[in-house]
């Protein structure tokens, strides 16, 4: 085996999640920034989330429209965009069709951002935490607890609110927004 060929071991530390918080503090300067400042010149962002990631706040129409996955722009028409530092997330007012609704998004729910102004780009690594149905739950123990029916459904029959599996995740490719060097 030549040289060069020797496989790299595994780490004992976790550099790639500790790049990936790095790289999520870029985006809180971003929007930290343009919270005080407005947006200079041409700069826009296009951020993409999570909808069902814990702590994202969007109204019940949007998340419907979109169940799985999110893209916001910040350009002309926005207001109220706050960093939360503490809770790590951020808020914007934007309108959609006419309707203004506030959204919350913690940083751990960005997949994607970008400023196409200058062609940055960056995406994340996220898992959405699985719900966990009332039926996969073990059975309290006592006789002053109900019995839970073995479908899940309260005893009234009523069906559990709860929502469909998302399909597969779809992969968003920010190439055309990275840097390259010039062509010699």
């Amino acid at each position: 085996m030549a040289e060069d060929e020797t496989p790299i071991p595994d780490s004992l530390l976790p550099y790639d999640v500790w790049t990936q918080e790095a790289l999520r503090q870029v985006v809180a300067s971003a929007v930290s920034h343009v919270a005080r400042e407005g947006l200079p010149g041409g700069h826009h962002f296009y951020i993409t989330f999570k909808t069902g990631f814990p702590g994202v706040s969007v109204p019940d129409r949007l998340r419907a429209q979109y169940p799985d996955e999110m893209t916001i722009v910040l350009q002309h028409q926005f207001d109220g965009l706050t960093l939360d530092e503490e809770s790590k997330s951020f808020s914007v007012l934007l309108s959609f069709s006419g309707v203004p609704s506030r959204l919350v998004i913690p940083l751990a729910a960005i997949t994607a951002f970008a400023d196409p102004e200058v062609r940055f780009g960056l995406s994340f690594d996220v898992v959405v935490p699985e719900r966990v149905a009332l039926s996969e739950l073990p059975a309290p123990e006592g006789d002053d607890v109900p019995a839970r029916p073995q479908d899940g459904r309260p005893q009234d029959g009523r069906p559990q609110d709860g929502r469909p599996q998302d399909g597969p995740a779809e992969v968003v490719s920010l190439d055309a927004f990275r840097r390259r060097p010039p062509k010699e």
